[in-house]
């Protein structure tokens, strides 16, 4: 299997190691509902977690909850309640929503909050050996002693502008250090051996993701807007702790446009996963998130969905007819062949940049020809119990479900 590596900037081989595959998934932080950009992330790497098993690889798939923020504490001020409270209420909208996607159960959501111990190990041992320095506001990694700053994002310390979502503290010695460890005397706050306070965003993952799937990872993901500062920090400071490669492939998904536009909360047009869901159906939200090509912006637009919902009803309507063939046992046309080639070219597209439009564009021309079969009324028993295995090994691929009727 070969994949872009944001790292490489090239379609870089998936190296096996005992046919165990670590992922880590860079997951939400729980102050507010989900959106459809989260969803498209979590599909994709559904997907992908999916395909893996369905090749018989063992999978070790890590998506961590960032539990504690200053998003979070500001909501939780703001409503009088613990912080707590809103995380934990996140946490389990996630879960029911990732749920109702048909998102496999086997995925570990590690909590940064049940890891504080872990982060401050990791910091220590970045402070002895002088890649981290201690000001009066915190703790701060030292960028300019990690000789390969940049090599994720292409970055230097020149094409950045101070306060280019880099933290401003007059404290640091640069302006592209990043926290570590924050002092505060105001809860939430954990006790360190240098003080109150609570870890900076970046070191979490880190530490999770060290703490779960040791010093190298097969796969690290999540969305692109992560690429820097995030994903360069954690680069920085893990290969600092290891002296190893952090991540083998760097895996990166675009962004969600909402009709044209590039959604955010300025704009007003966030749109929640349940919501998105509710409105169109799990299995069409499904198909739309994996009609484009995973590093590229999603159109999240009516149109789309409606053809996302009219794909799935082809589907749907295949499933059904599959299960009602006629007593005939008449074979007329060779349906091993059909179905052994579509799963083939599913797999050769899968594996060629994990192609999901391609992918699905095959599978749908199976449907198309099992379709008009029955229209012809040649969909027997014998052929339908022949393509029935392929048929649901596809559908468990991509995640689709045909408990949900009609897409809604």
């Amino acid at each position: 299997m070969k994949i872009y590596n944001t790292l490489s900037t090239k379609v870089d081989e998936l190296q096996v190691n005992n046919n165990n595959i670590k992922i880590y998934l860079c997951g939400v932080t729980v102050y507010d509902q989900s959106h459809i950009g989260h969803a498209r992330t979590i599909i994709i790497f559904d997907v992908l977690h999916r395909y893996l098993l369905s090749r018989h690889h063992k999978v070790t798939f890590i998506q961590n909850f960032t539990d504690i923020d200053d998003k979070i504490i500001k909501k939780a001020n703001s409503l009088n309640k613990d912080y707590k409270e809103i995380s934990q209420k996140y946490i389990k909208q996630y879960l029911e929503d990732a749920s109702k996607l048909n998102v496999l159960k086997g995925v570990y959501y590690p909590k940064a909050t049940d890891h504080i111990s872990n982060m401050i190990e990791l910091i220590k041992y970045l402070l002895e050996k002088n890649y981290a320095y201690i000001t009066l506001n915190g703790i701060y990694f030292e960028v300019k002693k990690f000789s390969q700053y940049g090599k994720l994002s292409k970055k230097t310390s020149e094409s950045i502008n101070s306060g280019a979502r880099v933290e401003i503290d007059p404290t640091k010695k640069d302006p592209l250090d990043f926290a570590l460890w924050k002092f505060s005397s105001v809860s939430p706050i954990w006790e360190s051996p240098w003080g109150a306070g609570r870890p900076g965003w970046h070191i979490e993952c880190s530490a999770m993701a060290l703490r779960h799937l040791g010093n190298t990872i097969d796969i690290h993901g999540g969305g692109n807007d992560l690429i820097f500062p995030h994903h360069e920090n954690e680069i920085a400071q893990s290969e600092s702790k290891t002296g190893k490669e952090f991540a083998k492939i760097w895996m990166h998904c675009g962004m969600v446009n909402i009709n044209s536009e590039k959604m955010s909360k300025s704009l007003g047009n966030i749109i929640s996963i349940r919501n998105a869901i509710h409105k169109w159906g799990a299995n069409a939200i499904r198909i739309l998130c994996i009609s484009t090509q995973y590093s590229k912006p999603l159109e999240y637009t009516v149109s789309n969905l409606i053809e996302s919902q009219s794909k799935w009803r082809m589907i749907e309507h295949c499933f059904y007819e599959l299960q009602c063939p006629l007593i005939n046992e008449e074979e007329s046309f060779d349906a091993l062949k059909l179905s052994k080639n579509t799963l083939n070219s599913i797999r050769i597209y899968l594996e060629n940049d994990f192609n999901t439009p391609l992918a699905l564009s095959e599978f749908l021309k199976f449907v198309s020809e099992l379709n008009n079969y029955a229209t012809k009324e040649k969909i027997t028993k014998k052929i339908s119990n022949i393509v029935f295995a392929i048929f649901n090994e596809i559908l468990y691929i991509f995640g689709l479900r045909v408990l949900e009727l009609s897409g809604k």
